[in-house]
């Protein structure tokens, strides 16, 4: 079972606000929550901003479920780097014994018997399947591809009090794949467009270079060379955690996921890639946070915005 990581005192005080509020639903577990339609409203309009500014990518659209083929996830080697954050499908095998073996266990809340691994996974970032979908399309033209992946449920397997940090969230995802000068531009572009898009709205974004949570002692110097390198950027805003929450991030892979799936250009020449990702419900919580739980009496610049 994952570490649980308890809420400061406001960020459990701004969750309870927001269940007091109606807008978010408690499951019993940490993380994991239902919303209400006016939650829902605002994460929509969210992610259609985000869309109305992809428009002069011209993305090609492509949309996958939340679960991935678990050798999808093993060949980018995610369970070397972030085992902690991994969590794959289980189903029955078993006998009519065992079924009901199982069936008692359930009922009183207890391990569950007699589940093996399934070939699927929760999906942990909503770029993951875009690679080999790109690669199936063949060699690259000479503009590459930009691949709007929509709002992606993603997992991550990090129970906490934070109501900014949850379990599943919707992940807004672009991928870019192309020459490398091509793919650090569009990056460092979007990097820049998302704080203009979030200081529309009312929140005091900044960006900042970070690095990804790997795992163990090796991981902290693969996430130090990350951030010498300047490879992942992040925009944060202040929600209700005592240091700014990322809402957005940048990451730029280089060669990695061309060189697994085989993706180059039709000249033969290297691809790279890069993919930015909006945390819609961490966006929405921080508008939330920022303007009240009521979006009628939020400042009509902001409205305008995000409702036209």
């Amino acid at each position: 079972m994952a570490d649980f990581r308890e809420g400061t005192p406001e960020e459990s005080a701004f969750l309870a606000e927001l269940i007091g509020g109606g807008l978010v639903i408690e499951s019993g577990v940490p993380g994991v929550y239902g919303f209400d339609g006016t939650f829902v409203d605002i994460r929509d309009r969210m992610a259609d901003l985000v869309t109305s500014h992809a428009a002069d990518d011209e993305p090609i659209v492509m949309r996958f479920p939340p679960v991935l083929p678990k050798r999808t996830l093993e060949d980018t080697g995610y369970m070397s780097s972030f085992p902690h954050l991994g969590t794959s499908v289980f189903g029955f095998e078993g006998s009519e014994k065992d079924a009901g073996e199982l069936g008692c266990c359930a009922a009183d809340h207890g391990p569950w018997p007699h589940l093996a691994q399934t070939d699927l996974v929760l999906t942990p970032a909503a770029c993951y399947p875009v690679y080999p979908a790109v690669a199936k399309r063949g060699p690259l033209p000479a503009s590459g591809v930009c691949v709007d992946a929509g709002a992606g449920l993603v997992f991550r397997n990090e129970p906490s009090g934070d109501p900014a940090r949850l379990q599943m969230f919707h992940q807004r995802e672009l991928v870019r794949i192309g020459e490398p000068e091509t793919v650090a531009a569009w990056r460092d572009k979007w990097r820049d467009r998302a704080i203009r898009i979030l200081t529309s709205i009312g929140l005091d974004a900044r960006f900042d270079v970070a690095s990804d949570p790997f795992f163990g002692r090796a991981g902290r110097m693969m996430g130090r060379s990350q951030r010498e390198q300047a490879l992942k950027f992040e925009v944060l805003v202040p929600i209700a955690s005592p240091e700014p929450t990322a809402v957005a991030s940048f990451n730029y892979h280089r060669e990695h996921f061309t060189h697994l799936h085989s993706i180059g250009m039709q000249d033969g020449g290297e691809a790279h890639t890069a993919c930015l990702g909006f945390g819609l419900e961490r966006c929405t919580v921080a508008l939330l946070r920022k303007h009240g739980l009521d979006p009628a009496t939020w400042p009509a610049d902001v409205r305008e915005v995000l409702w036209g």
